[in-house]
């Protein structure tokens, strides 16, 4: 089966599932790491997430190593720091990681998290990236629903999608921010939707598994996957693990698995600050 595409508010479409690149570059397991995003993409996992903070840089490299010779198959996503993220700074910081991942554009362009830098500047240094070609899309990350009204009132309206944490244990985004980004058309890019692999070993998720024939973990990365106007980004550093996270794409839950997993991982019933890692 085909993976689930997520429009974009342009209307361009991208699969549900891709790659995610944090701590990829840390371990000395670059030849593995390679082998493992390769193998996503053959596996229809197209969108690639990284970022300049990943590894100071390694992890873009890593990616550039992955898409080479196949640019075109990929969508590649990464991140200004928000200490670089003045207008002037957003340029340069984009032009270090083109030159790190060895193309010519990024698909997306994302501020990592808020901060000091006004976001009217950021939002002018990524609307002259656009202007140059040298992204198509640019977004935020680990932005809450105020942050998001700020950006808007900053002059980013185009905003084209929002990176934040989000699994069966930080639900806290469904009590507003889900709704309101779905409201304005952003979808929800979900990192470390498997609790960076602490999910794995949760009995409940292990009952649900066995009736499907998976793995705790593909429960919990199923359970992002169903959701409505987002995107997963699992990190895999080897290839059996990124055969898993496709195969996670294949189920489907039931209504008593949803139940069940309400029951254990309860929705939040009131608001939360936005959580991060």
């Amino acid at each position: 089966m085909p993976i689930h595409s997520i429009a974009l508010p342009s209307g361009e479409t991208v699969p549900s599932l891709g790659q995610g690149t944090w701590m990829m570059g840390e371990r000395g397991r670059r030849s593995d790491e390679v082998a493992a995003l390769k193998l996503g993409i053959d596996l229809g996992m197209t969108l690639i997430d990284s970022a300049e903070m990943y590894a100071n840089g390694v992890a873009e490299e890593i990616t550039g190593e992955a898409i080479r010779g196949r640019r075109d198959d990929v969508f590649v996503v990464s991140k200004v720091l928000p200490s670089n993220a003045s207008r002037a700074g957003t340029i340069a910081a984009c032009e270090r990681s083109l030159r790190r991942l060895g193309i010519e554009t990024i698909d997306l362009y994302l501020l990592h998290w808020p901060g000091s830098h006004p976001l009217s500047e950021t939002v002018a240094g990524f609307e002259a990236l656009k202007a140059s070609g040298k992204i198509r899309h640019w977004g935020v990350s680990n932005f809450d629903v105020d942050d998001m009204e700020e950006l808007f009132a900053a002059g980013g309206t185009a905003c084209a999608c929002n990176q934040v944490l989000y699994n069966l244990t930080r639900r806290g985004i469904e009590h507003d921010l889900t709704g309101w980004s779905a409201a304005h058309k952003i979808p929800i890019m979900a990192y470390s939707p498997i609790e960076q692999g602490r999910l794995a070993n949760h009995r409940e998720l292990k009952r649900i598994a066995e009736a499907h024939g998976a793995t705790a973990a593909q429960i919990a990365l199923a359970f992002v996957l169903a959701r409505p106007n987002c995107i997963a980004i699992p990190k895999a550093g080897k290839t059996y693990h990124v055969r898993d996270n496709r195969a996670a794409a294949e189920i489907v839950l039931t209504e008593a698995d949803r139940r069940a997993l309400d029951a254990a991982f309860p929705p939040p019933r009131r608001k939360t600050s936005l959580e991060m890692i």
